[in-house]
């Protein structure tokens, strides 16, 4: 349940967010926007970009942001979870990093 309110309320704070996913320590998928068949789709992708990442280093990346033409990639790690989120081109950047972290605090943060 908890999971599942840190999707939808990733979505009521950020404007340009396309979808998001929350992933437990070995990338499964606890929760996601859009349609719940696709979190497979949400589960690879994730794995890939933060593997891309990963070997770009010699440990783990926390943060990881990546812009294209079409759209904008985020993906933060915290306290065991990773929140991956897709928005629209030319969002800003800090703000939804900043979203980002607070859900990720929320969500770990002590019953």
């Amino acid at each position: 349940m908890r999971a599942d309110r840190a999707v939808q309320r990733l979505e009521e704070m950020a404007g340009d967010l396309r979808g998001c996913a929350l992933l437990d320590p070995a990338g499964k998928v606890l929760a996601a926007s859009g349609d719940a068949e696709r979190s497979a789709d949400w589960h690879d992708a994730a794995a890939d970009l933060l593997a891309a990442a990963d070997g770009a280093r010699d440990e783990p990346a926390a943060h990881v942001h990546v812009a294209t033409e079409d759209g904008e990639v985020f993906a933060i790690r915290h306290r065991g979870l990773t929140m991956v989120a897709v928005a629209e081109r030319f969002t800003l950047a800090s703000l939804l990093v900043s979203d980002i972290r607070t859900v990720l605090r929320e969500v770990t943060a002590p019953a």
